[in-house]
């Protein structure tokens, strides 16, 4: 086992803090015992074919996105009924509203569904978008004279274990031979990584494509810079708690939801113009030019008929966090319903599924 963060906070212990498990135990224990119970035998029943009347889900839409892109793709009549587009992004806090059951299909990257089977939270993964370029990348505080990953050595990173931008920085820790422990990991989430920065509270935080360009106009004046990665977090998924998925109608409704968000993740894709215009200028307060660059490094989406790599750099990404003593190591398969396997495939023309 690798030695504690040099903060001297115990690694298993980050989630619970970022969570607030404790003071919401009571609330949550339920729950948590009814996600681990799922009836295992219905979730390998087939698929129902259709939705049944009345079917109802809650999904999640951070910030407005799922519901914006639908809408301009004209794809916004659902077979079922939205109870509510929750405005929920970050790992930690849909496991958090899966608990409390006020959310039943997420979209989020590999890690979350990991960590909430270290928690002992039953979910299952139902639909896969592969990545194949950053998502992320570094930013540094104003003033830092770092100019790449080896100058992390003996920094204060910004570091939330559940969530893609975690994973991010370990992978890219390894990838300069960097330990764990040749740094000082500061658990945040991933909400508060522009504070943290902006304080001086860390010297380095994964950013996502869409923020460094407000951060950097904000701060490079006075510094900031941003260090690109070639590390790639590969999955986009969507996911589900498997009390969720027992329930048949409602398992039928998330099969038909599948391809409208693979068809609606092609429409963003074809259509930066008016996707930048819509969402980037309209709700996220970039300008036209930051937007453009931002698209400019957008994946394409692909939707592979087989999970085959997506679950392999699930287990790579299993042991990579519990090589560094963050979760328990398991096989990952469990974590993938292949029931659910084809329908995002079947959804998009050809030049979408390879």
């Amino acid at each position: 086992m690798p030695a504690p963060p040099a903060s001297g906070i115990d690694r298993r212990l980050f989630l619970s803090s970022l969570l607030g498990v404790t003071a919401a135990a009571a609330g949550l224990s339920g729950c948590a015992e009814a996600g681990a119970a799922a009836d295992t035998a219905s979730l390998k029943d087939p698929l129902a074919r259709k939705v049944p009347a009345g079917t109802r889900l809650k999904i999640s839409s951070f910030q407005n996105f799922q519901q914006l892109q639908l809408k301009l793709a004209g794809l916004d009549e659902l077979p079922f009924t939205v109870d509510d587009w929750l405005n929920i992004g970050a790992g930690p806090d849909v496991i958090n509203a899966f608990r409390s059951q006020s959310l039943e299909l997420a979209n989020n990257a590999g890690i979350p569904p990991i960590q909430a089977h270290y928690q002992g939270f039953d979910t299952k993964i139902v639909a896969i978008n592969i990545t194949r370029k950053p998502n992320y990348l570094f930013a540094t505080k104003p003033g830092s004279d770092i100019r790449a990953v080896e100058d992390f050595r003996g920094k204060r990173l910004a570091f939330s274990q559940g969530q893609a931008q975690g994973v991010v920085l370990l992978r890219a820790l390894r990838e300069a031979g960097l330990k764990y422990d040749d740094a000082e990991l500061i658990p945040l989430t991933s909400n508060q990584f522009l504070t943290a920065l902006q304080s001086g509270q860390v010297d380095i935080a994964p950013l996502g494509n869409t923020q460094a360009p407000s951060y950097l106009q904000q701060y490079g004046d006075e510094g900031a810079r941003t260090i690109p990665t070639d590390v790639v977090d590969l999955l986009n998924l969507l996911w589900a708690p498997t009390t969720v998925l027992a329930d048949r109608a409602k398992a039928a409704a998330i099969a038909a939801y599948i391809p409208y968000w693979a068809k609606g993740a092609v429409w963003q894709y074809e259509h930066p113009d008016e996707w930048n215009r819509e969402y980037y200028v309209k709700t996220q307060n970039l300008t036209l030019e930051q937007a453009e660059s931002v698209t400019a490094l957008a994946n394409k989406p692909l939707f592979p008929p087989s999970w085959d790599e997506a679950i392999a750099w699930e287990q790579e990404t299993a042991d990579l966090l519990a090589e560094g003593g963050y979760v328990k190591k398991f096989e990952v398969d469990g974590l993938f319903d292949r029931r659910f396997e084809p329908l995002a495939a079947r959804a998009v023309p050809g030049e979408y599924r390879r």
